[in-house]
């Protein structure tokens, strides 16, 4: 990557925005663009466009967006890349700085750049006489080569964990909807999501969903409402037994029980209705 040094002006000359670049990271929120957008018309484009030798757009969408929205004039700056996988690389790195990204959302914009890392790996191996052939751990080797291992690259990419990076792919491939909505809600964390994706990833298709909902239901419990629970209806323990193994009286075991069920019920009827009527709420009432 290196400044150039050249500048224009959109006066003069009109950007090109590709999709790939312009949704490789979250949209912000509308009180982030707000703020943006006022600043912009009190004090105009300030900071200059990132783009690259082809005009294609970088950094700076939203900016370039809401200029183009009320008719201000921007300059852009041009850098030269080996190729757009480096560009969105540094994209990455310069927006890190600025925004609080979470780890699933860093997970996910690794993830939109696998095709290209493995293009990449596929052309280590061009140059090396052979054909690519990845392991099952994702990696490749070559004589006087060095390693790709896609996960470490994507892991890399973005700075996260390869432990964490593997959790992120396997909740990409394997999980229910439901999962993965409820990380970009940041109601879960990638090892809840995880979690309950190898729970039940060997469960029938049609049972996912719903057992995906329960998980999620018991991992909103308090601790001690979620232990009492699972003695009770996933260990069959009596209420006596309980009571002895938490040390606690049979008629808080009872209460705590009810109010556990009364949560787990709240919340499975919510994801039923948000799922448009799918059965999910069963759980028959033993007090």
């Amino acid at each position: 990557m290196k400044n150039t040094g050249i500048i224009c002006s959109s006066t003069e000359h009109t950007p090109v925005v590709l999709p790939e670049m312009a949704e490789l990271l979250p949209p912000l929120s509308e009180e982030q663009l707000g703020a943006l957008e006022t600043d912009l018309l009190k004090n105009g484009c300030y900071t200059s466009i990132i783009v690259n030798e082809d005009l294609v757009v970088i950094d700076g969408h939203n900016r370039k967006s809401l200029c183009d929205k009320h008719g201000l004039p921007y300059q852009m700056l041009v850098f030269a890349f080996d190729d757009l996988l480096e560009a969105k690389q540094w994209a990455l790195d310069t927006q890190k700085g600025r925004r609080n990204l979470d780890k699933w959302e860093l997970g996910k914009i690794a993830l939109k750049l696998k095709p290209e890392i493995e293009a990449r790996a596929k052309a280590n191996m061009s140059a090396g006489g052979q054909a690519y052939r990845p392991s099952e751990e994702g990696s490749a080797t070559l004589p006087n080569l060095p390693p790709v291992d896609t996960r470490k690259e994507l892991a890399d990419s973005v700075g996260l964990g390869e432990r964490t990076m593997g959790k992120v792919m396997q909740i990409d491939e394997h999980a229910p909807a439901a999962v993965k909505e409820a990380l970009d809600k940041k109601e879960l964390s990638i090892n809840q999501g995880y979690q309950i994706t190898k729970q039940v990833e060997d469960l029938p298709e049609e049972q996912r969903e719903q057992a995906a909902a329960v998980q999620r239901a018991l991992l909103a419990m308090e601790d001690t409402d979620r232990e009492i629970f699972l003695r009770y209806y996933y260990y069959y323990q009596k209420i006596s037994q309980i009571a002895a193994a938490m040390d606690m009286k049979e008629s808080t075991v009872k209460s705590r029980l009810s109010r556990g069920r009364e949560k787990l019920k709240a919340s499975l009827l919510a994801e039923e209705a948000h799922e448009g009527g799918t059965a999910l709420w069963h759980t028959t009432s033993t007090t």
